[in-house]
């Protein structure tokens, strides 16, 4: 995770730098249903990369908001969840989620 020195001195902005990209919103909405492996991962958030999805995680795990669990089978098992601070976005992906319900029932009526 980034030291407090390097991070914004505004909270929005901070946020923004920590999930503001495209993925790793989808990225926290998957894992707020429970834990996934990378293939359930990048089914559930669509038209992603492989790269492009190791990027994002790696970037959320060195954040402190995605754990990576990798198990010794044969063949290699990864799964990935939120961790406490990652679970803490679940009230901004429910406000995100509300206003996107209410921005679309607007553009329909």
């Amino acid at each position: 995770m980034k030291e407090s020195s390097a991070l914004p001195a505004c909270p929005v902005e901070t946020t923004l730098m920590l999930i503001g990209d495209k993925w790793k919103v989808l990225i926290v909405r998957e894992l707020l249903g429970g834990t996934k492996r990378f293939g359930e991962l990048q089914r559930g958030v669509g038209h992603v990369s492989q790269k492009v999805l190791t990027q994002q995680l790696r970037a959320m795990e060195a954040d402190g908001l995605v754990h990576r669990e990798v198990f010794a089978e044969v063949p290699p098992r990864v799964e990935y969840s939120l961790t406490e601070l990652g679970r803490s976005l679940a009230p901004v992906m429910d406000a995100l989620r509300t206003w996107g319900e209410g921005f679309k029932a607007r553009r329909r009526a």
